[in-house]
């Protein structure tokens, strides 16, 4: 069966203080647009050749406080400085560096660095250390995460959740797919820090289980996605509502003319940290653009999956994930599939599994190309090309995060070619090209590559030890019952990373 997974591509003046005062628009009327300080003439020049799309990164007209080399120099509340220590968070990298004195003063902040670049803590520890001290009334928070996906919402909520306890802040997350009920139930509970998507947010606004006029510190994170998944009229709506006087965050890895609509409307002067996506990448990640002929792509995709460690691969639509999920599991390959088809608990739980090393391939759609964090993922890949050169970044932005090392591969065949010298010219990025064949000595060395096991396995929910009753407890007991496994063969795919 010689069956290649591609497929149709789918079309698609303030002080910034956030305790002061208690003005603001009320719920559903229209907060005046901020005008602040002018941005210099030029301010918006000609896109870099490099990034097309891109638009040149506005000029601060105030000076920037100096970095700081480490986090005890910052005007931060000690609970937080001890929780670092406790989280072993020893240094700032360098976005956190260069940001974290402004935004603690109160400064706009316009960060550029790509995914993984210590974009969370940046503007998360800024946000939990001004709002301190704060109590926020039911259904009116303080401060404002927005993000474009569920998975970066809760990795968000995840990395934030042990600072926020430190300083006796309560967290609320806001996405779909889940029980509205109980996110509503979480805002009449008074969290002072949301972390949302923009169309569930709106749906709790409109059902008045939330409003936004006590918002001193808004914070948008991966603004372009937000741009390019078409949340722009939400999020133009949302800022709307927040405290006009407010300080604004807004992170990105790219920034196109639609960030720039949000820039020049939202930020007052800001602080502008830029590190340009490719060149950011240089140092800790290689890039391989595989020529293979197309009867040979199933082969090929199978024997890296099988590899050694843990993968993730992209394709372009959610049938072709499935696909090739169901051929690796066939082939002796421990693989799940991720993509907008599956339930919001299907894709928490299949996260889980690939964290925790039960899964060894997550097989997924664009939907996993942010907002996903795992420790030592040393490879993505592009069974299926991108189309987009911020698409491309993304995806590989899942591996060599944090300092980290890691490999993007993308497999293209001999009519991709020509579109794919495109995407990395745009991409600002100069791969190492190489003709392979499944069973290559090369294809072994740049991946990891080798022979799967043939042994059809299934992957079951791990079984979970379920806490004992009190003899007082309600309802009838229910025996527990030990999930049935499949064995399978350890030598068809490696040691688990």
């Amino acid at each position: 069966m010689n069956r290649t997974y591609t497929s149709d591509r789918p079309t698609p003046t303030r002080d910034g203080r956030a305790g002061a005062g208690r003005g603001g628009s009320g719920y559903g009327s229209q907060a005046p647009r901020r005008t602040g300080a002018p941005v210099r003439s030029g301010g918006f020049g000609r896109r870099p050749a490099a990034m097309r799309g891109e638009f040149a990164l506005p000029r601060t007209i105030t000076p920037a406080l100096p970095p700081v080399e480490g986090f005890a120099e910052l005007d931060m509340p000690e609970q937080l400085l001890a929780e670092l220590g406790r989280q072993g968070v020893t240094v700032p990298f360098p976005i956190q560096g260069a940001t974290l004195p402004n935004s603690l003063a109160g400064r706009d902040v316009l960060g550029r660095g790509r995914t993984g670049s210590g974009k969370t803590l940046a503007f998360g520890l800024a946000l939990l250390a001004r709002t301190a001290g704060q109590r926020a009334e039911p259904r009116q928070p303080l401060g404002l995460i927005l993000v474009p996906t569920r998975e970066l919402a809760q990795q968000v909520t995840d990395a934030l959740t042990p600072y926020a306890r430190s300083v006796r802040l309560r967290l609320a997350t806001v996405v779909g797919g889940m029980s509205i009920g109980r996110q509503a139930s979480a805002l009449r509970g008074g969290a002072e820090v949301v972390v949302a998507t923009p169309g569930r947010l709106k749906d709790l606004i409109d059902r008045g289980e939330c409003r936004l006029n006590q918002v001193g510190i808004t914070v948008l994170d991966e603004a372009d996605q937000m741009a390019d998944m078409g949340f722009m009229p939400q999020v133009t709506a949302l800022l709307d509502q927040v405290r006009p006087e407010g300080q604004r965050m807004l992170f990105s890895a790219t920034l196109d003319r639609n960030v720039d609509l949000l820039v020049r409307r939202y930020l007052t002067d800001p602080v502008v940290h830029s590190v340009d996506p490719s060149a950011g990448a240089v140092t800790t990640m290689e890039h391989h653009v595989l020529h293979v002929h197309g009867a040979d792509k199933q082969a090929a995709t199978t024997e890296i999956a099988a590899r050694d460690g843990r993968v993730i691969m992209f394709l372009d639509t959610k049938h072709a994930v499935d696909r090739l999920t169901q051929d690796l599991l066939n082939s002796g390959v421990r693989a799940a599939a991720l993509h907008g088809g599956k339930s919001q608990p299907q894709r928490t739980r299949t996260l889980a599994q690939f964290k925790t090393g039960h899964v060894t391939v997550l097989v997924a759609t664009n939907v996993a190309a942010r907002g996903i964090h795992v420790d030592n993922l040393d490879l993505v890949v592009n069974v299926d090309p991108p189309t987009d050169h911020k698409d491309y970044l993304h995806r590989g932005g899942r591996t060599a995060r944090a300092g980290e090392s890691g490999s993007v591969v993308t497999l293209v065949t001999p009519n991709q070619r020509r579109g794919m010298v495109r995407l990395m010219s745009a991409a600002g990025i100069r791969p190492q090209t190489t003709q392979i064949r499944s069973g290559d000595e090369a294809l072994n060395r740049i991946t990891g590559a080798q022979a799967p096991s043939g042994i059809p396995v299934v992957i079951t929910a791990p079984v979970v030890e379920r806490p004992k009753r009190s003899a007082t407890s309600r309802g009838r007991r229910r025996p527990a019952s030990a999930t049935r496994r499949t064995p399978v063969r350890q030598s068809g795919f490696g040691t688990v990373a």
